[in-house]
C-alpha cells in the first residue's frame, strides 16, 4: 500500500512561517557579530528550545519551568522577527543587544538541560471508594438448655411403723445436690445476673433446669 501525500494548508503555512521566523534570527545573530555557522545554528536554538519546553507542557501543564521557558523561547523569536523588521538598524547593532546574543548559548543550554532532566508527572493512583460498613441487625440468639446431668437414683426409705399417736411431721432435709449440677447452677445464675443484674430466684431456677421444687431451693441457698 502506497501513502498519497496531500498538501495541507496548514503544514505549508508552519513551514513558511518556520522559514522566516529561521530567517530572521539567522540575520539577527549575524548583525551581532556571529558569523558563519555560528549565525545558523542560532535559529536552531530557539527553535529547539521552544519545541522542548511545549512538549514538557503537554505531558505536565502544572510544570512552571516549562512555561518560564517556553515564555524565553518565544520572546527570543519574536523580538528577532521584529528587530528585522526595520526597527532596529542591522548595520549598528546596539552593545546590549550584542550581550544578549552572545549569552544565548548559555541561557539555552540550561534551560534545555532543566526541561530534559525534569521528573516526569507523578501519576496518582485512582482513589478507591471507600465501601460502606454492612449493616448487621441485631440478632437475638437462644441458646438451646444444656442438658442436665442424670441425679443419681434415690434411695428406698424403710416404711416406717406407724405411731400410736401422730406425732407433729418432722421437717424434710434438703436433697443434696450433685456437684456437676450446682456448676451448672451456678453458670445459668450468673449469666442471669449480668442480664438482668438481679439474683436469680428458685422459681425462675427451676423452670432453667427442671428439676423439683425442693431440689431447685437447696440450690438457690448453695448459689447465697
Amino acid at each position: 500500500m502506497t501513502t498519497r501525500l496531500r498538501p495541507d494548508a496548514v503544514l505549508i503555512q508552519a513551514v513558511i512561517a518556520g522559514a522566516l521566523s529561521f530567517a530572521h534570527l539567522h540575520d539577527l545573530a549575524a548583525a551581532a557579530g556571529q558569523d558563519g555557522w555560528k549565525a545558523w545554528a542560532y535559529p536552531v536554538s530557539v527553535d529547539l528550545l521552544l519545541v522542548a519546553a511545549w512538549r514538557r507542557m503537554l505531558t505536565d501543564a502544572e510544570n512552571r519551568d516549562a512555561w518560564l521557558w517556553f515564555a524565553i523561547a518565544l520572546v527570543a523569536s519574536l523580538g528577532a522577527n521584529v528587530a528585522t523588521a526595520g526597527l532596529l538598524d542591522l548595520n549598528d547593532v546596539p552593545a546590549w543587544l550584542r550581550i544578549l546574543v552572545a549569552g544565548w548559548p548559555a541561557l539555552a543550554f540550561l534551560g534545555g538541560t532543566l526541561l530534559a532532566h525534569a521528573p516526569a508527572p507523578s501519576q496518582d493512583p485512582e482513589p478507591v471508594a471507600a465501601e460502606e460498613p454492612e449493616v448487621v441487625a441485631d440478632l437475638t440468639v437462644e441458646r438451646a438448655p444444656e442438658p442436665v446431668p442424670e441425679l443419681p437414683p434415690a434411695e428406698p426409705e424403710p416404711p416406717a411403723e406407724a405411731p400410736a399417736l401422730d406425732p407433729p411431721m418432722p421437717a424434710i432435709p434438703a436433697p443434696p445436690v450433685p456437684p456437676a449440677l450446682l456448676d451448672h447452677a451456678r453458670k445459668i445464675a450468673d449469666a442471669h445476673r449480668a442480664q438482668t443484674g438481679t439474683a436469680m430466684d428458685s422459681a425462675t431456677l427451676r423452670s432453667r433446669l427442671g428439676v423439683s421444687e425442693a431440689l431447685a431451693d437447696s440450690i438457690t441457698l448453695a448459689l447465697a
